[in-house]
């Protein structure tokens, strides 16, 4: 539904990847339909379909392009203005700026000059210049420093607001604000709600957030309480 954010969650090989890649008809369901505001997908051009989505994944692609052109990629007449605007909601306008040619500067093949966090957040600004009403957050499961995940995670905010969002998740933690969960096991639903509800039927959601809460828990200094 418009404006919604849907987490989608399982163990690994449960099918997310699969049920979301059916939203840019990457291929069609052989059963049933997936719709959009209503409208079968089927009935829409692929060209339509697609100019409607935003994606943002793991493997964050960037080309051996400028840093604007990158942002834009897509348009072959870039708005500047835009481009700037886009970075800036991403956190990743300050980085962009002390670049030898700022904006300007071509990034090499891999963008090997970024760090993991500004290629993510670059990514994130290329999501936010499309402006589509739709967005496709695969999270990232790389390991980055706490500021890193910070800035991500603003930028993130700035772009999910106002969009209809699928996010593939990898952490629960990041869920919780979802307005519904879908849960996956061997490529079928098995539980849909919000955190709470699901937290509450004590199913595989509820298995999974444990096993995530205790692993992070185990690895951290536990205080000892005196007296």
């Amino acid at each position: 539904r418009r404006g919604e954010t849907v987490a989608i969650v399982g163990p690994s090989g449960a099918g997310k990847t699969t049920l979301v890649n059916l939203l840019p008809r990457l291929y069609d369901p052989t059963e049933g339909r997936v719709t959009l505001d209503g409208v079968d997908l089927r009935d829409a051009t692929l060209s339509s379909v697609r100019r409607q989505i935003a994606l943002v994944t793991q493997d964050t692609i960037l080309f051996d392009a400028t840093a604007q052109e990158n942002i834009a990629y897509g348009e072959s007449d870039a708005d500047p203005a835009r481009v700037r605007d886009a970075a800036r909601a991403a956190y990743a306008e300050e980085f962009l700026d002390q670049l030898p040619e700022g904006f300007q500067t071509r990034l090499g093949e891999d963008a090997a000059r970024l760090s993991g966090g500004q290629k993510q957040r670059l990514a994130i600004a290329r999501a936010i210049y499309r402006d589509a009403p739709v967005l496709i957050l695969d999270e990232a499961t790389s390991q980055l420093d706490t500021e890193s995940e910070a800035l991500i995670a603003r930028a993130l905010s700035n772009l999910m607001r106002g969009r209809t969002t699928l996010v593939i998740a990898h952490r629960l933690s990041t869920v919780r604000r979802a307005n519904r969960i879908i849960v996956l096991e061997r490529g079928r639903v098995v539980e849909s709600g919000s955190h709470l509800e699901l937290i509450a039927r004590k199913g595989l959601y509820k298995r999974l957030h444990d096993a995530q809460y205790f692993e992070i828990d185990d690895s951290a200094a536990v205080p000892v309480a005196s007296g």
